[in-house]
């Protein structure tokens, strides 16, 4: 594993406990809560931005290939 995916991960797993902390007290912390959930965004982001799109490569994962017929000329 790298830095890059290790500090993800970490901020992921902090900024859920910290929400999660925050949202369970009896008296809600609100600034707690959304440092928080930025912080669980700020690794989900960072996460999602190393995973490529689906639509990327289309052409070579289709499994239809175009034929070309040829007509007979009479």
């Amino acid at each position: 594993m790298n830095l890059s995916t290790i500090i993800n991960i970490i901020s992921i797993v902090i900024g859920g406990v910290i929400a999660i902390h925050a949202q369970a007290e009896q008296e809600q912390n609100v600034y707690l809560l959304v440092g928080g959930i930025v912080l669980l965004m700020f690794g989900i982001y960072r996460t999602s931005r190393n995973v490529p799109s689906k639509f990327d490569n289309q052409e070579e994962e289709s499994f239809i290939k175009t034929e070309y017929i040829e007509e007979d000329e009479d």
